[in-house]
Order: structure tokens, then C-alpha cells, then sequence
């Protein structure tokens, strides 16, 4: 029980000192910017983390952005997805606030030269290369490959791209201004001078009919 009671006494001053410390400590307002070497670019939701002050963890926005309060003297962890982490110090600074430009460097990764291969196997490699027909040369091939009936297979299958597309829809819209203008069917009747020259002679020839008609 006595040796119990000077550890107790220990553990306590060592934690009040600590916290004494920590309120010593000057607090500001720790801003900034997270960028990339050469280019200047944001780096989006990079972490800061306060390695300390119990590691606690700050992401900066879409920008770059961070804020946070910190103790002048906390070690500053910056670490974003492809980028080499970055420490720095809160600096001790004549007001309350601190403005600082980060610059992280890119984790390029090296990945070991791959050769793909359309065969997933030797047997099959020397299957094909037995079997290439190497007996026509390059102008044959190239007239069946633009022969009609390779081009109507093809015209079928291959779907049409924006440039024809639109042509086809000009030529369409083209096609049916004519057939308004030159058949008349197409066109308004109201707006037709033989339309009306035809209702006229109706008319007159109805009302002549009931003219010459017997009335009882």
C-alpha cells in the first residue's frame, strides 16, 4: 500500500504536467491548400492527420482545402491515393492564424513490362501458325475486302455513325419540302386556287340544277 501510493502520486503529475503543457501551447487556425509538384493541381480530399494530438484526421474538400485548430509544434501528416505522404510542423506564427501551401509529390509505380499474346497457350500459337494461309498477297486481300458483297455485309451489321446519320435526315427532310411543294396532296387545300375554283363551279352548278328543277 505505501509503494502504491508515490506510483499514484507520479502518474498524476505526470499528467497534470502534460496538460499543463498542452494549454501552454498556442492554438491557431491552421489553413491551407493541397497541391501538386509542377502542375499546381488540387489534390481533392487529401487527409491531414495531427500525429500530436490523439491522430485525429481533417479531409480537405474537392479544392484542396483544409482547416482545423492546432497547436503551434504538432506534426502535421498529409496523405492522399497516388501521392507520397507529407509531414510538417505547425510553425510559431505572431497572430492566431496560419496559412500554408502543401505540395505533394506523385507516387509514380513502375509495373513490370507484360507482352500480351492473342493464344493463351503455345499449342494454340502453333496451331494458328500452321494453319495461316499465306497464299494470297496484300492486293487480294484487299480487293475481297472491298468487293460489293464484303461491303453490303458489312453496311448491314456496322451501324451508322453521326455524319451519316444526319445526312440521311437532311436528305429525308429535303425530300418531303418537294413532295409538299410539287404534289399537291402534301400541301393545304385551303391554300389551293383550284381547290376553291372547284368548290365555286360545285356551287354554281347546284344552285342551276335546282333552278331548272319542277316545283310542286
Amino acid at each position: 500500500m505505501k509503494l502504491l501510493i508515490p506510483i499514484v502520486y507520479v502518474i498524476c503529475v505526470f499528467f497534470s504536467s502534460s496538460a499543463l503543457m498542452a494549454q501552454e501551447k498556442k492554438i491557431i487556425q491552421y489553413s491551407g491548400v493541397v497541391t501538386t509538384v509542377g502542375s499546381g493541381l488540387p489534390v481533392g480530399y487529401a487527409t491531414a492527420t495531427n500525429l500530436s494530438f490523439r491522430n485525429e484526421a481533417v479531409a480537405a474538400n474537392n479544392e484542396g482545402y483544409f482547416s482545423f485548430v492546432a497547436h503551434v509544434g504538432d506534426t502535421i501528416r498529409f496523405s492522399s491515393v497516388g501521392f507520397d505522404p507529407l509531414i510538417v510542423t505547425v510553425p510559431d506564427v505572431p497572430g492566431d492564424k496560419f496559412t500554408a501551401s502543401i505540395v505533394m509529390q506523385n507516387l509514380v509505380t513502375e509495373l513490370p513490362m507484360v507482352t500480351p499474346y492473342p493464344w493463351a497457350s503455345i499449342e494454340e500459337f502453333n496451331i494458328a501458325f500452321m494453319n495461316l494461309d499465306v497464299s494470297e498477297d496484300h492486293i487480294v486481300r484487299a480487293r475481297k475486302s472491298l468487293s460489293y458483297e464484303s461491303l453490303s455485309a458489312m453496311a448491314a451489321v456496322v451501324p451508322r455513325d453521326g455524319n451519316e446519320m444526319r445526312s440521311i435526315n437532311n436528305s429525308q427532310s429535303f425530300n418531303t419540302m418537294n413532295n409538299k411543294v410539287i404534289n399537291q396532296r402534301y400541301a393545304n387545300p385551303l391554300l389551293n386556287p383550284f381547290a376553291w375554283g372547284s368548290l365555286i363551279q360545285q356551287i354554281t352548278k347546284g344552285n342551276q340544277s335546282r333552278s331548272k328543277s319542277p316545283r310542286y
